[in-house]
């Protein structure tokens, strides 16, 4: 049962270092979130500092992120078109305007799109 990672026809399989796999984990956590290692690392204080599991306080303040929920709305394609949407003042938060990509959401937020004809042409259809 130990982790054996595939290499070349002729080589054997060797074990995955722990090193490895941590850094594999944030790694995807930074590609999946859109983060820099600077934003993780700070996240990663505040869930240590936080009662409870530090990994699943760590997972709901990643979730409660704007972009991420603008994302995982629909709204937008990938999380970088969700920063970008956000950045440029297309999102409203409790019917104002947030350009902060980062910021973090509570679980009775109301989010919308501003109303614009030109910009709402870039919505897929089964948003409007």
């Amino acid at each position: 049962t130990f982790n054996m990672k595939e290499t070349a026809i002729d080589q054997p399989a060797r074990k995955i270092s722990q090193f490895c796999v941590r850094l594999e984990a944030k790694q995807r956590l930074r590609f999946n979130y859109g983060l820099t290692e600077r934003q993780l690392l700070n996240y990663i204080r505040i869930a240590r500092r936080a009662k409870g599991s530090t990994g699943q306080v760590l997972l709901q303040l990643l979730e409660m992120r704007l972009d991420n929920i603008v994302f995982q709305l629909g709204m937008a394609p990938t999380i970088p078109a969700a920063r970008q949407l956000v950045n440029h003042r297309h999102i409203l938060v409790n019917n104002c305007i947030v350009n902060i990509p980062s910021y973090r959401c509570k679980p009775k937020d109301f989010i919308t799109l501003k109303n614009h004809d030109s910009f709402r042409k870039t919505i897929p259809n089964h948003l409007i």
